[in-house]
């Protein structure tokens, strides 16, 4: 199983079928400059080879170095697991939400990071993942979100890393689900994989495992199929050649995975506008 090479394929077809569904959005991935976009280098989960495979440049810093760092508002910063820092790099990334910033957090940084700097909103359940995956559903504002990238023949799979953390929603009225897992439920004890919230004038979006997913698993005859033909059926002609030799439901997993990023980051460049 090749996950570099399917997210390359993924990421080809996210751009691709995203210029030709809603080119200004694609426009604004093209303008991006390095500095609009914030790597928090981590130990477990590799957002900047997401990045890279999706061809949006960005800068790579250290937690250590957080708290020494000027953030602007309308910048996304992106903090891989386990998101450990200290006391001032959270307070940096509070007050850059607060001040209008969009933060993008994973796994451990659930408990390393948003308990801490953003209480009352979401917290880690204590009950940690086995290595496993499982069958998502996008929903409400998730599904507004994707709805250039998933349709309605798509069955994505979501990669839990033994030991990620599902999340507990603490405030409701606050917290929107965007993509949820029954099975992550039945096991696990809570349905959200990915969460967004507002805080002062930013964003704060967390995913349950990774953005750089390690693996996914192929269930169905559909998810072992020829990757090209899964992108054929999407119209998408160009990515064709980067999926050779994938199934289906690799392509398909780095395709949401990178999607759903890269929707974020379009819509903090609408906001910024």
């Amino acid at each position: 199983m090749n996950m570099k090479q399917a997210y390359e394929a993924g990421s080809r077809a996210f751009r691709e079928k995203l210029a030709r569904e809603a080119p200004a959005d694609e426009a604004l991935l093209r303008q991006m400059r390095e500095s609009d976009t914030i790597v928090v280098r981590g130990t477990y989960d590799f957002a900047e080879d997401v990045l890279t495979a999706m061809a949006i440049p960005f800068v790579l810093v250290e937690g250590s170095h957080l708290a020494r760092t000027t953030l602007r508002p309308e910048q996304a910063v992106l903090v891989n697991c386990p998101g450990e820092m200290d006391r001032g790099g959270l307070d940096t990334l509070r007050a850059f939400v607060e001040a209008g910033g969009y933060l993008v957090t994973t796994d451990w940084a659930l408990k390393h990071v948003l308990e801490p700097a953003f209480p009352g909103t979401v917290r880690y359940n204590g009950r940690p993942t086995t290595d496993d995956v499982v069958r998502v559903e996008i929903v409400d504002r998730g599904a507004e979100m994707l709805r250039d990238i998933v349709d309605t023949r798509d069955d994505p799979q979501w990669w839990l890393e033994g030991s990620s953390y599902p999340i507990q929603i603490l405030d409701p009225a606050k917290v929107e689900v965007l993509i949820r897992s029954k099975e992550m439920e039945q096991k696990y004890g809570d349905a959200p994989i990915a969460v967004r919230f507002a805080w002062g004038k930013g964003q704060v979006f967390h995913i349950v495992s990774h953005y750089y997913l390690q693996r996914t698993e192929t269930r169905t005859q559909r998810q072992k199929g020829n990757a090209q033909e899964y992108l054929a059926q999407k119209g998408i002609v160009d990515a064709q050649a980067a999926a050779q030799g994938l199934e289906t439901g690799e392509v398909e997993t780095a395709y949401t995975s990178t999607g759903f990023l890269g929707k974020i980051l379009v819509q903090r460049r609408q906001n910024q506008a």
